[in-house]
């Protein structure tokens, strides 16, 4: 009988303990003041993580870029930060803000605008592959799937390996894949 009620007395005081942990926790999460409005806007989703510690993801990489910035407006008036975060492996061909420049007049100002939206995300996704491969790898393919769909013939000279007719002058590895800039934008075959 002893021993029942030590055991009686173990879990009943086991039961206690628990019971104030738990509601120490649900104080320190009930702790938030009322009044605070919460900012919700479309800046959601792991793009907008911050992260010092980790290797930089192809998104950091080209935001991160000052020959870039062209791209990173285009990706973002597209919607497609969080798509560049992901795990991947991704190769992204980054057109520099030289070769956004080449295009014709008023171009870019025109897929910039709200109602292109979905233009402007075909010619970026025109602009990824799934994979990580570096230049020198890339001189075996004959073509490459982009994440629009359509394929990207792949050429090569002595040292130089083309994209399309974009011509990759230099690679970045990053935490989710590899970015290849590139001196023109590709546009896709729709879009020529």
């Amino acid at each position: 009988m002893k021993t029942t009620k030590a055991i009686f007395l173990i879990l009943m005081s086991f039961t206690f303990l628990l019971s104030c942990k738990t509601e120490t926790k649900k104080e320190e999460t009930n702790s938030t003041p009322k009044n605070t409005v919460t900012e919700t806007t479309e800046k959601q989703g792991q793009a907008f993580i911050q992260d010092d510690e980790a290797t930089p993801n192809v998104l950091n990489i080209a935001i991160g870029s000052t020959d870039h910035t062209t791209l990173v407006a285009a990706v973002q008036a597209a919607g497609l930060e969080n798509a560049l975060v992901n795990a991947g492996p991704l190769m992204v061909f980054a057109p520099t803000n030289e070769a956004f420049d080449a295009l014709p007049a008023g171009t870019v100002e025109n897929l910039l605008k709200p109602e292109n939206k979905d233009a402007l995300a075909n010619i970026l996704k025109y602009h990824v592959t799934p994979g990580n491969y570096s230049k020198d790898f890339l001189k075996k393919f004959k073509k490459l799937g982009q994440s629009n769909g359509v394929d990207v013939k792949v050429t090569k000279d002595d040292s130089d390996v083309f994209i399309g007719e974009a011509k990759i002058i230099a690679s970045i590895p990053a935490g989710n894949g590899i970015v290849h800039v590139i001196d023109k934008v590709l546009l896709p075959p729709s879009n020529e």
